[in-house]
């Protein structure tokens, strides 16, 4: 009778064990979501680069005069978005090459989400998580 009570209760600590480790698992998997979704201005703007003014044409022959500030995941996801600028004002040339200036003026979200996209392909530390446009001239 001994044996049977002592193995009741090693399996009733087993289980609680079990099952306090998945709950505690569970909970920091779901917090972390959480987290992520509602990063704080201070760290979007620790974790931003803000690209110099570009300059280039459109398909039509307009110039835009165009700025960004591009928001990373992370301290190492900055550093390296500086170091890609090259990267960044390439892509924006192929992107805007193709546009004409109907097209850029209703098209903006749709070119910031395309930075986004490209940029993330080429990001090897950290994401893009955003890109705004901060200055915009069309001539």
């Amino acid at each position: 009778m001994n044996k049977t009570i002592k193995m009741m209760v090693i399996m009733l600590v087993v289980m609680l064990l079990g099952g306090t480790i998945t709950t505690v698992i569970f909970l920091n998997i779901s917090g972390k979501d959480g987290k992520e979704a509602k990063a704080s201005i201070s760290d979007m703007v620790e974790y931003s680069y803000e690209t110099p003014e570009m300059t280039t044409d459109l398909d039509d022959g307009s110039f835009v005069k165009i700025q960004f500030r591009i928001i990373t995941d992370g301290k190492g996801a900055r550093k390296e978005i500086e170091q890609r600028e090259f990267q960044i004002k390439n892509i924006l040339i192929k992107e805007l090459g193709t546009m004409n200036e109907k097209q850029f003026k209703s098209g903006l979200p749709e070119l910031e989400n395309k930075m986004k996209i490209k940029l993330n392909e080429v990001m090897q530390e950290g994401k893009v998580t955003d890109v705004y446009t901060v200055n915009k001239i069309l001539q």
